[in-house]
């Protein structure tokens, strides 16, 4: 049974479990290492466009990882953690299938609650945006832009899907109504306004016209899963394009490996979100 549906009748310590991660999936230490580990290894690989600075708070730098065409497409990726925890330098492997492929890369930092309101992370993300499109073509960025990220980085692609310089998206297993987060552990440190859960919520915002995927593991915790279907049925109600891709048996920390891989089911579905080139 999904939580969603009795949400009223459980616990604080139920409610809780319904959004964690780390608890439900055993080895998430050892996945969450060994990302960090191989993450560190590409970015030694690749240390040209580095900690790019794009606003005056501590995280706001990039890491891109141009292709030697400019006007390669370029992938964007979000860091998760539940707004609150992770840097981009801990998963800048995630990239790695796409660029294996051809594809620019860029991973952007931003700060983490409680030392930023929702509210600031997603003003920051867009920011990024914002330098992105002035300063990419300099680093050999000037393709069409795939805005994606896991978790809280698939919330904050939904939300930035608008963004100019955005082209299509990819969330994977994010967080799109935030009401029960609220009624949580990570609401200690969020600390959501009411204003914030009625307009930070994609779930209850109007559908972007652009082209939008979602991906969620079948292993996952079930708001992992019925938020990525919900939000995907609304913008499918609205004509609105992109594809829901549930990866058989994945967990929340295994999914990503399906967007490290060249031949990951995510790598092979950016290019279908770009269909004109």
């Amino acid at each position: 049974m999904n939580p969603l549906t009795v949400w009223g009748t459980l616990s604080r310590a139920e409610r809780d479990a319904a959004y964690n991660n780390s608890a439900h999936v055993a080895d998430s230490p050892v996945l969450n290492a060994a990302r960090e580990v191989a993450s560190s290894v590409f970015r030694t690989t690749n240390p040209l466009h580095l900690d790019l600075r794009y606003g005056k708070r501590e995280r706001n730098t990039w890491d891109l990882f141009p292709q030697p065409n400019p006007d390669a497409p370029c992938i964007v990726f979000i860091h998760g953690g539940y707004w609150q925890r992770n840097s981009k330098e801990q998963f800048s492997n995630l990239i790695a299938g796409p660029y294996a492929r051809g594809w620019s890369a860029g991973l952007m930092g931003y700060t983490l609650a409680p030392d930023a309101s929702l509210t600031e992370i997603v003003a920051e993300i867009r920011a990024s945006l914002d330098w992105l499109a002035a300063h990419g073509p300099a680093h050999g960025i000037d393709g069409p832009v795939v805005l994606s990220g896991w978790s809280a980085g698939g919330h904050l692609t939904a939300m930035c899907l608008d963004h100019p310089l955005v082209r299509a998206g990819l969330a994977i297993s994010g967080v799109f109504e935030l009401g029960p987060v609220r009624d949580t552990y990570l609401n200690d440190k969020l600390r959501l306004t009411e204003a914030e859960i009625a307009t930070l919520s994609p779930m209850r915002l109007p559908p972007v016209n652009k082209p939008l995927a979602f991906a969620y593991g079948t292993a996952e915790l079930p708001p992992l899963q019925s938020d990525s279907r919900d939000l995907h049925a609304i913008r499918a109600a609205a004509h609105r394009p992109g594809a829901l891709i549930p990866v058989p048996g994945a967990n929340h920390f295994t999914i990503v490996h399906e967007l490290r891989d060249a031949d990951g089911i995510l790598t092979r579905h950016l290019p279908l979100l770009l269909p004109d080139r």
